[in-house]
């Protein structure tokens, strides 16, 4: 009987010496969490590690313990063999990294999302979990590696974005478990949620504004729709990499069931989703070709005049579906 995927991971850690560690492109707190956790768990085990990322952190993950050795590229330059693993972490598919060259050795697949196509040597996902931060504390824990502060902050950050801030469904008693071992490491939790929180730039307070006032309601006043382009990022002085918890200020407001933001920047439309509890815009996503959970996900539009009006009504018809279901209960 094959060993279960942790253990094969265990198992492929404890035997390579160098690594190199990516993530998804345009990364979040959990991508950014999850590889520097790791990464410093690497480190006192002895191993090599080099952080190669598409795009930069967010501004809000620069004061995080070990982000400023995370490179950006995309393409890794050394031939097959300089590394024991590539270790991609909360990454659907291998080119959403879009990073050339991290498959010529072998990949180890850590991820808790949905649809992960399980492209690596050795594959490890599980959609139980509320961020890849909780897989990668059980796999520092397998290895034998203690918690320390640094690390910690890595895995709670992972841990406070992908849930919203403790706001989403996905959450577990494991989330919260994990949550205070951190705390009871040394981490200042406190502190590391004012960073993820309260270090925003008053660009993005003013844009915030804009789009609150432009927002527009649809099913009902269910759904809300803001639109941001790349005419609104220069008005604001918001800098692009500043964007995130925008979409949920909508959230606010009891009517409001989902958010949809429709991104227009550098002549590319991406969409993001949020919503509360029961409604699942993962699906949405996915029937566009993107994904994510079930209560924030992503997808990009390759027509967006024509596919904008179909997501706006599959999406008032996951929140009708989601009313119908709660009405049944």
């Amino acid at each position: 009987m094959a060993p279960d995927p942790l253990t094969q991971m265990v198992d492929a850690v404890r035997a390579g010496r160098r690594f190199v560690l990516s993530s998804h492109a345009r990364p979040d707190g959990d991508s950014i969490g999850s590889q520097l956790a790791l990464a410093h768990a690497l480190d006192t085990l002895g191993k090599t590690v080099r952080i190669v990322n598409h795009d930069p952190p967010p501004a809000y993950l620069a004061t995080l313990p070990g982000a400023d050795r995370i490179e950006v590229t995309d393409a890794l330059p050394e031939p097959s063999g300089r590394f024991d693993a590539a270790v991609i972490l909360e990454c659907g598919t291998l080119d959403r990294t879009e990073v050339a060259g991290l498959g010529r050795q072998p990949v180890l697949n850590i991820d808790h999302h949905v649809g992960n196509t399980g492209y690596g040597a050795v594959n490890w996902f599980d959609p139980s979990a509320a961020a890849c931060a909780e897989l990668v504390h059980d796999l520092i824990a397998r290895l034998e590696v203690a918690l320390t502060p640094p690390i910690g902050a890595a895995l709670y950050t992972g841990i406070l974005t992908d849930t919203g801030g403790f706001r989403h469904g996905n959450m577990t008693a494991r989330t919260f478990d994990i949550c205070r071992r951190v705390a009871a490491c040394g981490v200042d939790v406190a502190r590391v949620a004012a960073e993820v929180y309260q270090s925003s730039t008053l660009g993005k307070v003013r844009l915030t504004g804009r789009l609150l006032d432009t927002m527009r309601l649809e099913g009902d006043g269910r759904l809300a729709l803001m639109d941001l382009d790349d005419a609104l990022i220069r008005e604001t002085g918001c800098p692009p990499d500043d964007l995130d918890g925008v979409i949920n200020m909508p959230l606010a407001a009891r009517a409001i069931q989902a958010v949809i933001m429709v991104k227009t920047l550098d002549g590319v439309t991406r969409l993001s989703f949020r919503s509360k509890g029961p409604v699942d815009v993962r699906s949405v996503a996915a029937s566009f070709g993107g994904g994510g959970h079930r209560n924030a996900a992503g997808c990009t539009l390759e027509a967006p005049a024509i596919e904008t009006p179909i997501v706006i009504a599959r999406t008032v018809a996951a929140i009708d579906a989601a009313a119908t279901t709660g009405s049944d209960a």
